[in-house]
């Protein structure tokens, strides 16, 4: 980073889990706004809206910056957190830029709000913001441009995005598989995505929980850490 190569990067790692429950009886009882459970091989309940198309307006809503409720004053401290702040806005940036690759008129509509994820027994407070733009009407016909101009998420990659993306296939060490990809529906008139975290992946007889968040110059290891530790939950 000192070296300008990337500014945010999003490391993820595998964390092996023990749980009494197969990957549908998690995703049964799991409560997210987005989930998919997919041949017994991995399911993710996600809180991250990807894109949503609707009326020719496009939206986005990255998501950067995660406090335990419980922590005292725990909303004012994750606002006033510099380097929380440092890392939402450059990939708020991020993706403002990549939605002016097909859009018009991107706007920021609203500016690290809180948003409340029920984490197990633990609530969390994931700081978010919405994205605007106009697309052209004939967008159902390059719904596969749109997609793949924008993949891979901001929120899970970096900026720089492509030599961040070099970085992270580097030093992660282990494959991410589906992890961190995209799923979501598109029924000819309106497209609605999310991004593929809070992931649990089978992996023969062991279920390997994956998860991550953003570094910067003026991150903390030990927060770091104990940040990709209180995103391994189920929902419910």
């Amino acid at each position: 980073m000192t070296e300008g190569n990337t500014y945010l990067i999003n490391l993820t790692f595998p964390t092996e889990i023990e749980i009494n429950a197969s990957l549908l009886d998690i995703f049964l009882v799991s409560q997210a706004p987005f989930k998919l459970y997919f041949q017994n091989k991995f399911v993710t309940f996600s809180p991250e809206r990807f894109i949503k198309i609707e009326n020719n307006q496009i939206k986005t809503y990255p998501m950067k910056g995660t406090i335990n409720a419980l922590v005292p004053n725990a909303i004012e401290k994750i606002l006033a957190d510099e380097k929380e702040k440092a890392e939402h806005t450059m990939v708020v940036d991020l993706l403002r830029n990549d939605l002016s690759i097909m859009a018009k008129k991107v706007t920021v509509n609203k500016f690290r709000y809180i948003d409340k994820i029920k984490a197990g027994d633990k609530t969390l407070l994931q700081v978010s913001s919405e994205i605007s733009g106009i697309l052209e009407k004939n967008w159902h016909e390059k719904i596969g441009d749109i997609l793949f101009s924008l993949l891979p998420a901001g929120s899970i990659s970096g900026t720089p995005k492509r030599k961040t993306i070099e970085i992270i296939n580097t030093v992660e060490g282990y494959q991410r598989g589906f992890f961190t990809g995209i799923f979501g529906y598109f029924d000819g008139n309106k497209l609605d995505s999310a991004v593929m975290i809070r992931f649990i992946e089978k992996q023969g007889d062991k279920l390997i929980y994956k998860s991550g968040g953003g570094i910067t110059i003026d991150s903390n290891v030990t927060n770091e850490y104990k940040e990709m530790l209180e995103k391994i939950y189920i929902p419910r």
